[in-house]
């Protein structure tokens, strides 16, 4: 071969490697998308997660679970609190209060009220032994208020379950859900059937009452708050 024609091959050659090595190095050509190019680290390139960032971009809003609620939604809507009592939770308060079975109360209402600048439901319901209201503190079930009187001839024909003066203070301070408070209590008897009757205070509320001793009925029952 003569030397021109070995150095018009060599010129060929050398251009043929020239354009394929141009191919994958012009700076100007992207890379197809979606390909994660690695970094040396192993996580996916900045261009990779540019793409992901603008794909993420292009969501619906709701998609998210950092999006701000719209009103109305359950992340917004205020949390009742589970220290409030409803109606029935009331009326089973009083009942259970009064020591009255359900069975046995008719004539009974409920009515959402306020006392004293505290929520209540005032609650009203009847027995064949007696009339029974009550005041409950909407917020935490309180008993705020209660007034009632059991008709002494029906306690006289209960069966006898004699009680002393100290369980019967023991009566009152649970029946005022507070072992502390300060009570005065007599017996009295100048009517031919005696009873224990006295009064109590508790923090803010103040009690009178007036117990069987023959059967340790409460039968004359008033809280009020102090004023």
């Amino acid at each position: 071969m003569s030397i021109k024609k070995t150095a018009i091959l060599l010129s060929a050659v050398c251009v043929f490697a020239l354009t394929a090595c141009g191919a994958n190095s012009d700076p100007f050509v992207s890379q197809p998308a979606g390909t994660d190019v690695p970094s040396p680290d192993g996580q996916p390139s900045s261009s990779s997660v540019s793409q992901e960032s603008a794909a993420a971009s292009n969501m619906p809003e709701e998609s998210f679970g950092g999006s701000e609620a719209q009103d109305g939604d359950p992340q917004t809507a205020p949390a009742s609190s589970a220290d409030q009592v409803d109606r029935d939770g009331a009326l089973a308060i009083a009942l259970s209060n009064a020591g009255v079975s359900e069975e046995d109360a008719y004539n009974v209402k409920v009515e959402r009220d306020g006392d004293n600048g505290i929520d209540i439901f005032d609650i009203e319901f009847e027995t064949d032994y007696g009339d029974y209201d009550f005041e409950v503190a909407v917020d935490g079930g309180r008993i705020v208020g209660a007034d009632y009187e059991v008709d002494e001839e029906w306690v006289y024909r209960q069966t006898e379950s004699p009680i002393s003066i100290e369980e019967a203070e023991s009566l009152v301070r649970g029946k005022a859900s507070d072992p502390d408070g300060e009570i005065h209590i007599r017996q009295e008897g100048g009517d031919g059937r005696p009873r224990y009757e006295g009064s109590y205070f508790s923090g803010d509320m103040e009690y009178e009452f007036e117990i069987d001793p023959n059967t340790g009925i409460i039968f004359d029952w008033n809280a009020d708050l102090r004023r």
